[in-house]
């Protein structure tokens, strides 16, 4: 079957960042399901992946964490898929990723795709939809208010994949004000239509715009980007007792003391914790992806993709690759088809 990967951590420039291969059909054991991919969508986690992970000698190592498509073949064990469902999901960051033309991926963190979604537009939604509404309910515990705070969220980055899903989220699913933070007049724009109260700009000191919006302070902080950079902002801006959540990879760490005074908890949020420590749990991302295609079939939420780049090939993959490391995406980027 054809496949995407890379055999050495190179720039997206480079020639062969990206290659086009042939691999061998896998076939579904336990509670694995095999997939016919339909669509892709890139994260910052493949170009992170891509510049960094040293494949095994003499292997190609296969990128890709979102996926919508077609169960082709169950495992002895799979009791909640059968061939012909169509499925949307993230992969596991452990095992070969959704750049093929066929992939296996574990029952348990798979949902159904919405009905009312094309395979592209939800292709766009798994990994993203997993981070967001872990994020907001599953680490910060946003349902549980913090005495005092404003019953609000600050969501940095809030136009990118996991900030586009997540003001919708927390829009629909709580009664939070949500303040999402954009640095252009489109993605201030585009925050607002995926419903969030107010925008500030994250290229600017935050602390001051946010104080000017006389809401009183919030809470809960997502923090999705820059946490490093921000972090001054952060800790004026959150309220005593306040929860923070952090998803990026701060350069050189990340200094907590500056919440102590406070009393802040911080939290950590990756969505491939339960896959790849195959966690009692793990389940729950197939609860909550059911939830998301519930929400988007009912007309609440809507896919947060922004544009597609043509077939699954290495030439489209690079191009999604350089779009999502330029750091100004709106939304998500998706490839269809063979």
């Amino acid at each position: 079957m054809r496949a995407i990967g890379f055999t050495i951590p190179q720039p997206i420039t480079a020639d062969t960042a990206l290659i086009d291969f042939n691999m061998p059909m896998p076939e579904p054991n336990g509670q694995d399901i095999l997939v016919e991919i339909k669509a892709v969508s890139v994260n910052p986690v493949d170009t992170k992946v891509r510049n960094n992970a040293v494949p095994e000698p003499g292997q190609t190592r296969v990128l890709g964490y979102d996926a919508a498509g077609v169960v082709k073949a169950i495992g002895d064990a799979v009791t909640l898929f059968k061939p012909g469902d169509e499925v949307f999901y993230a992969g596991a960051i452990n095992r070969p990723g959704t750049n093929s033309e066929y992939h296996l991926v574990d029952e348990r963190i798979v949902g159904l795709k919405p009905k009312t979604l094309s395979f592209a537009e939800a292709a766009a939604l798994p990994l993203t939809a997993i981070t967001a509404y872990e994020a907001l309910f599953h680490r910060l515990k946003v349902q549980d208010k913090v005495p005092g705070a404003t019953h609000a969220i600050l969501i940095t980055g809030g136009a990118g994949g996991v900030g586009s899903i997540a003001i919708q989220l927390a829009k629909e699913l709580t009664d939070l004000t949500v303040i999402a933070t954009a640095s252009r007049p489109e993605t201030a724009e585009w925050v607002k239509t995926l419903g969030a109260d107010h925008a500030i700009d994250h290229s600017q000191p935050m602390a001051s715009q946010y104080e000017a919006l006389g809401i009183g302070a919030p809470a809960f902080i997502f923090s999705v980007t820059h946490s490093d950079v921000h972090k001054a902002d952060l800790a004026a801006i959150i309220a005593p007792q306040g929860r923070l959540c952090i998803i990026d990879d701060p350069k050189g760490g990340f200094d907590i003391m500056a919440f102590k005074g406070k009393a802040v908890s911080i939290h950590w949020e990756m969505m491939f914790a339960r896959s790849v420590h195959q966690t009692a749990d793990m389940i729950e991302q197939h609860t909550l992806l059911t939830h998301v295609a519930e929400l988007v079939d009912a007309g609440k939420i809507r896919t947060t993709l922004s544009e597609t780049l043509g077939v699954i090939n290495a030439a489209n993959l690079k191009k999604a690759h350089a779009l999502v490391e330029s750091g100004r995406m709106k939304g998500k980027v998706v490839l269809e088809g063979f």
